[in-house]
């Protein structure tokens, strides 16, 4: 689908209700192209969110990066200069979500990326993360790996900015659990098949293969990995803990292990988990709108960033009015200090050293059981 102007004023009506709107959220989301079953939900999920934050009306302004770095920039040059965001939300394409930054970081605008983007230390002073670390994540794969008497592994990773991070995380966790990665193949977003890579992956014959996709892409590596007979344990990332694993992959998803935020598994949450509120009202909140089932990783992104606008942008105001400098530098100020906030996706606590800000509790091992996720114990 193509997103013209007119769609783009539609969604941006659809939140403010109002011409004249005082707070002013920039999107900048995958809603086309590969990452689009990332994005999409990001959207949907924004797109729920009451009209007003702290007694300022909110303008939207949603715009697709179709997946495209280039795009990206441009859609983020045209917020910070044409529409004055307040801030901007995306991307979750971390190829799209990284180049963005330094449109975002010159302008002196904060970015909530929804995308575990790496950056470089001291880069990231506009830039707060809203989906966990991959180091965070790779703690609750090697932890679970380890528990099922896991010895080596065979990465199947992106060739981006994604998969190296994720490869990086990984090497270095695995190696304090006595775990060995002895074969790393890649491929690209783009691409079709891996039947080359996976025979390889076979070859080295590893306890485990680890799988680093997103959203849609995710169902294509791991059919191949299914189809070319591999007998081990199957892991997925958080960027691919949606429906579109079971939608893409069928039944060659079945028994696929796959970390994720507990926002996706809310109901089934122990009662003394610190997210479980937070998650459940997401879950219902955003499926009483778009269906059951329809929750993901992303969706609930969608609905933390809410969570720490509301908590930040009334600090802010006591310091400037939305659409100046002075407000967006505050609203930075105000996030980076805003102390514990327990999201739908774990508790967060962004501080001046770290724009991550969740701990190595946050990731939670999930199953693809009669195609659906069930948390493992």
């Amino acid at each position: 689908m193509t997103f013209t102007k007119t769609t783009l004023a539609a969604l941006a009506f659809m939140v403010m209700g109002a011409a004249h709107a005082d707070l002013t959220i920039g999107v900048v989301q995958p809603l086309t192209g590969p990452a689009s079953g990332l994005g999409i939900p990001v959207k949907n999920g924004i797109m729920i969110w009451p009209k007003t934050i702290a007694g300022e009306t909110l303008k939207v302004v949603v715009l697709d990066d179709a997946s495209d770095p280039t795009l990206g920039v441009k859609n983020t040059q045209r917020l910070v200069t044409e529409d004055k965001a307040d801030v901007i939300i995306g991307s979750s394409a971390t190829p799209v979500a990284t180049p963005m930054a330094d449109v975002t970081a010159e302008s002196g605008t904060p970015q909530l990326a929804t995308s575990p983007a790496g950056l470089p230390p001291g880069k990231d002073k506009w830039f707060f993360r809203l989906p966990q670390s991959n180091d965070v994540m790779a703690f609750a794969v090697v932890k679970h790996m380890k528990a099922h008497g896991v010895k080596t592994v065979g990465f199947l990773g992106y060739t981006d900015a994604y998969g190296e991070l994720w490869l990086k995380a990984m090497t270095a966790e695995a190696e304090k659990n006595g775990i060995k990665i002895v074969a790393t193949e890649r491929f690209a977003r783009a691409d079709t098949s891996v039947t080359g890579q996976v025979l390889k992956l076979n070859a080295a014959n590893p306890d485990a293969i680890l799988i680093v996709a997103s959203g849609s892409g995710a169902g294509m590596p791991q059919k191949a990995v299914m189809e070319r007979g591999y007998k081990g344990k199957v892991y997925q990332t958080h960027a691919a803990a949606t429906q579109d694993l079971m939608r893409t992959a069928g039944k060659d998803a079945e028994g696929t292990y796959v970390v994720s935020g507990p926002a996706t598994v809310a109901e089934q949450l122990p009662d003394s988990h610190p997210s479980k509120a937070s998650a459940v009202a997401f879950v219902q909140g955003y499926e009483k709108v778009y269906g059951p089932g329809s929750r993901n990783q992303f969706a609930g992104h969608a609905a933390d960033a809410l969570t720490v606008l509301e908590k930040a942008v009334p600090v802010a105001l006591k310091k400037g009015k939305p659409g100046t400098p002075e407000f967006r530098a505050a609203l930075r100020d105000a996030l980076e200090g805003m102390g514990r906030t327990v999201l739908a996706h774990g508790v967060l606590n962004w501080t001046a050293q770290d724009h991550w800000g969740y701990t190595t509790e946050t990731g939670v091992m999930l199953k693809v059981v009669d195609g659906k996720f069930k948390v493992e114990q």
